[in-house]
């Protein structure tokens, strides 16, 4: 690469098909049954999972950054390498081609005012290891940030794998950071032991950055706050549970924070946790307090669903702080500390 990353994102990336639906006063829940034919308008075609959402977010709100994935010599490998190159050459010399597996897909299936759907197909993440993350690309950064293990099989199939990764970038110096994914609780993944593989994995990491409802369904507990200090006592640094339109809840051995989202029109959601996760990663790089990391984080998130892909609504840092600085009101939420 032409120069060094100050973050390195790595894990998970795909190719993401998102048709579009045209009518936004339609009740697709009613017309989308089986034996259904239903007309869409021309898809959005973009790169997906941890490495492209935050990754290429990161790199569009002005942080030098580098992306390492795995992606298959085929068609929609190429796609999405193209995509990484329209953004800079650069990021895409880093990741794997591998000639052996196919590339990662997800279909999403994102109508106005209906839960979203995905259907995936992990490919390439599923060999992914801990030995694909190259210490050479890592010199020089300051923060690595890892996401989606329960969607790349070495990493639930060994108990030890995320925790042998984390424990070897830390020990070279950077900050780290872990995200997660919603397993099929009917899969492999689902049933992985999770509680075991974080509390080997977090003593390891700064900044661990999951949604309330994956750590609700990977450690069989409701309460936020219970949740939080659980993944604390394991040794994460700080707790940051995404909570969807509730906003980002975060939590220190120091002390607890919410921030509400921002209001915006919403094209789509697909990537929010992601950018949401970019911005927090981003105001932690830029040494802000961690109160302000947080509110920047959401306006991040906030910028992402005014787009229908994961990343286009993303703007350059400044101009997101000038929106919040402006006054940019915040959407009611129900959600309690």
């Amino acid at each position: 690469m032409s120069a060094s990353p100050e973050i390195v994102v790595a894990g998970h990336i795909c190719l993401d098909i998102i048709p579009r639906f045209p009518r936004a006063d339609v009740d697709y829940r009613a017309v989308m049954q089986p034996g259904k034919l239903v007309f869409v308008d021309p898809p959005v075609i973009s790169t997906g999972g941890a490495v492209a959402n935050t990754g290429l977010a990161l790199h569009r709100l002005g942080v030098p950054t580098g992306l390492m994935g795995k992606v298959g010599d085929d068609l929609f490998g190429h796609a999405i390498l193209d995509v990484i190159r329209s953004h800079a050459p650069a990021l895409a010399e880093p990741m794997i081609v591998d000639r052996t597996v196919a590339s990662s897909y997800t279909v999403v299936i994102n109508p106005p005012h209906v839960d979203r759907m995905f259907l995936h197909c992990p490919g390439a993440n599923d060999t992914f290891t801990a030995d694909d993350v190259r210490d050479e690309m890592l010199r020089g950064a300051r923060l690595f940030h890892f996401g989606y293990p329960p969607l790349m099989r070495r990493f639930y199939a060994d108990s030890d794998e995320l925790a042998r990764l984390f424990r070897r970038v830390k020990s070279l110096g950077l900050t780290t950071s872990l995200d997660m994914a919603f397993p099929d609780p009917n899969s492999e993944a689902g049933r992985a032991p999770w509680p075991v593989i974080l509390q080997r994995a977090l003593p390891h990491v700064d900044i661990f950055l999951p949604s309330l409802d994956e750590m609700r369904f990977m450690l069989r507990r409701d309460s936020v706050r219970e949740i939080a200090q659980q993944l604390l006592d394991w040794g994460a640094g700080v707790v940051g549970l995404k909570l969807g339109e509730d906003g980002l809840y975060v939590r220190t051995r120091d002390g607890e924070w919410h921030a509400p989202c921002f209001q915006t029109t919403v094209v789509g959601t697909t990537g929010a946790g992601d950018c949401t996760i970019a911005g927090f990663l981003a105001g932690w790089i830029k040494g802000l307090p961690l109160p302000e990391i947080i509110t920047m984080a959401v306006a991040v998130g906030a910028c992402n669903v005014e787009a229908a892909d994961a990343t286009s609504g993303i703007i350059p840092w400044d101009r997101v702080v000038a929106r919040v600085r402006a006054g940019w009101p915040r959407r009611p939420s129900a959600f309690q500390i």
